[in-house]
């Protein structure tokens, strides 16, 4: 099992794609498994649900809600670890000092660019591999 912080843009993706195969949907299809286990605060619960319930996504009430209760559930609550890390966007500071926050923890995110060039930082594909690698 993994500890990651999954970073919105990760869901978004997997219950945008009508593709079941593309590393996005892997990754959320890992966390109701128990392959991985989120790390989450209230912070990224709260972005979730801004995200998650924007009018462009038309993502029904109940799909929302079952997918925050997965995390929270099966989810690990932590603090943040503060990081003197920069940042383009300061949203998304919560997601890496979260990921901080669990030795050999994960961030997973579709936009690594906007973070820290370090190994916890992956891409959903990379963290298949990952997964794979653990069998």
């Amino acid at each position: 099992m993994i500890y990651a912080v999954i970073d919105t843009n990760v869901l978004v993706s997997a219950l945008l794609t009508k593709n079941p195969e593309v590393a996005t949907v892997k990754v959320v299809e890992a966390l109701f498994y128990g392959r991985i286990i989120p790390l989450y605060n209230e912070e990224i619960i709260n972005e979730y649900v801004d995200v998650l319930n924007r009018p462009k996504f038309h993502f029904s009430k109940a799909l929302i809600e079952q997918y925050l209760e997965i995390f929270v559930e099966r989810g690990l609550r932590v603090r943040r670890i503060l990081s003197k890390e920069s940042f383009p966007d300061p949203k998304d500071i919560v997601f890496y000092e979260v990921a901080l926050s669990k030795d050999d923890a994960f961030l997973v995110t579709g936009n690594t660019k906007h973070f820290p060039n370090t190994p916890i930082v992956v891409t959903p594909a990379e963290m298949m591999d990952i997964l794979q690698e653990l069998g």
